[in-house]
């Protein structure tokens, strides 16, 4: 299977990095951590075709797939992109306006339901909950929606609220609609945990390039070395995983699909968790400060750890998905 990218793709991923730069830099990161995502970012997400991607042309999106999908969501995950993205963008298809920005959905999945309260990001700023479970898609207002909004989350970037119970909601699809959005879901999760692990292997380098200690670049140690090459090597095994996953569900959402989007979310997501904390053990000290950034890759990838089921869960049904295959 060829992973390289094509001149198109090259340009799709460099223009969504070049808006992350230009647009969620740390400093920005900084104001929007207290000031949270206005209507006016949201439309540029929209603008960006983030939201629409994988909508037909001829319904107003941009019609990509999910290979392109993927590799978005890699640039996302990379600058810690603030919002409801991957709810808003499974949802694209199913709401109108969505794409255009002019509607927020955030998500809850529900199919490992073990009963409230639930924890639900971003209801302040959105529109609408998508709900998955076993019995398949609804959608609820998030006005009906009672809740405490927590103080302090765990992501300063991704706010939360606390809510006991769910309304009742209007049916938006089936079982399979629920399954289907999941693995998709799922697989740009994926590409968001490699992103996260893609930039806290970049700032640890960087910083172990600039700092000095014994008239030497700490790179420079052995010890320093071992931890870097082995964030590099996570970080190319999640790449792999991640793009095989987006490139078998653009042929179609079959068990070897199924099963190849469960094998990279593991494995990106243990890509992610160890190399944010590598980045803070190569900072030392000041690797634990809120003023360095290295904290906001591992606190979202815990977020992003438990966005479609446990880890637990994806890797069970891993086993039973290899164990059906054999």
């Amino acid at each position: 299977m060829d992973f390289s990218l094509s001149s198109d793709q090259e340009a799709l991923r460099e223009g969504v990095r070049n808006f992350c730069e230009a647009r969620l830099s740390m400093a920005d990161l900084r104001v929007l951590e207290q000031a949270g995502v206005d209507q006016a970012l949201w439309a540029e997400f929209a603008e960006m075709g983030i939201l629409g991607l994988r909508i037909p042309e001829a319904a107003g999106g941009v019609g990509l797939g999910m290979a392109e999908a993927v590799l978005v969501f890699e640039e996302l995950g990379r600058c810690v992109a603030p919002g409801p993205l991957l709810w808003s963008h499974l949802a694209a298809g199913l709401v109108d306006g969505v794409d255009r920005g002019e509607v927020i959905v955030t998500g809850l999945d529900l199919r490992n339901d073990r009963g409230g309260p639930y924890t639900l990001e971003w209801l302040d700023l959105a529109d609408l909950l998508l709900v998955l479970s076993d019995e398949g898609v609804e959608l609820i207002s998030s006005r009906d929606i009672v809740g405490k909004r927590v103080g302090s989350p765990l992501d300063p970037l991704t706010p939360v609220t606390r809510v006991e119970h769910l309304p009742p909601g209007e049916q938006a699809g089936d079982a399979d609609l629920a399954r289907k959005l999941a693995i998709e879901g799922t697989a740009l999760v994926s590409a968001m945990m490699l992103g996260i692990a893609e930039a806290s292997q970049e700032l640890a380098t960087a910083f172990a390039v600039e700092r000095q200690q014994f008239g030497r670049a700490i790179g420079s140690f052995q010890a320093v070395k071992h931890i870097l090459a082995d964030c590099f090597v996570r970080q190319e095994l999640a790449r792999a995983s991640a793009y095989a996953a987006g490139v078998l569900l653009d042929e179609s959402i079959d068990s070897r699909a199924e099963r190849t989007v469960s094998a990279a979310s593991l494995i990106a997501e243990e890509a992610a968790m160890k190399n944010a904390r590598a980045c803070i053990q190569v900072h030392g000290g000041m690797g634990f400060t809120w003023e360095n950034p290295s904290h906001l890759y591992l606190k979202r990838a815990w977020v992003l750890e438990n966005t479609l089921a446990r880890g637990v869960d994806r890797a069970e049904r891993l086993a039973q998905q290899v164990a059906e295959s054999v």
